[in-house]
């Protein structure tokens, strides 16, 4: 369970809380630590999955483990954009981070109601470019105390990931309604005919005559007394 991969996704996990310190303490190298620690963290998430696919190494701990550390990852970086209004220009940028944040714990309802019946929501190549320009955009946005300039450009990208967000999030809600809706056709063409069959009116079948065989009848024997005396 402890391989190379896992240890990977594991530390994804282990650097949340310092990078959430970056809201309480706001000194410049704080501001750089969180922001690298980010970025590494964002990286291996495309090694983690990587080697364990070069190593053979994939296992049921890393393919439960790996989407919740993604997605506490990104909700902690939303929650420090959040908490210090100085990481975005408009106010209305406040829109994606709550389109993602939304996003998110829908597909995370979806996948727990779909493995329970044993169907998978694959991930799209739609959605890896949305995880490719919202780890851009989260980073550039967490380096804005080294270049101003990197905070206005990921926030442009910010509103690019929240719109394939929004795709996504309509594309995997529609797969799963597609399964739900083929699931109630299946009960509503199974019960009628059993309300059918159940109502069907039961043919009788008339019963039958028993035929009374008669006795043969008994001839009578001709007497032959007469004739013996006439001659």
């Amino acid at each position: 369970m402890y391989n190379l991969p896992n240890i990977l996704t594991i530390s994804r996990i282990v650097v949340i809380p310092l990078i959430f310190l970056s809201i309480y303490f706001t000194s410049y190298a704080w501001a750089m630590i969180s922001a690298i620690l980010f970025v590494v963290a964002s990286i291996t998430d495309y090694f983690d999955g990587y080697l364990a696919r070069a190593r053979n190494q994939t296992s049921a701990f890393g393919r439960l483990l790996d989407p919740i550390a993604d997605k506490l990852l990104v909700a902690t970086a939303l929650v420090v954009i959040l908490a210090k209004p100085d990481m975005y220009s408009l106010g209305i940028s406040v829109i994606p981070v709550f389109v993602i944040l939304c996003r998110e714990i829908l597909v995370s309802g979806l996948r727990e109601f779909l493995r329970e019946v044993n169907v998978g929501l694959p991930v799209t190549k739609l959605a890896k470019w949305k995880t490719a320009f919202q780890m851009t955009a989260l980073s550039m946005m967490l380096f804005r105390e080294l270049w101003v300039g990197w905070s206005y450009i990921g926030e442009f990208l910010l509103w690019v990931a929240a719109v394939l967000t929004f795709i996504t999030g309509y594309q995997y809600y529609q797969k799963s309604l597609d399964y739900v809706k083929a699931e109630e056709a299946k009960k509503v063409s199974v019960v009628p005919a059993v309300v059918i069959a159940k109502n069907k009116p039961e043919k009788k079948v008339p019963a039958k005559k028993k035929t009374v065989k008669s006795a043969p009848k008994k001839t009578a024997k001709k007497s032959t007394a007469g004739k013996n005396l006439r001659k």
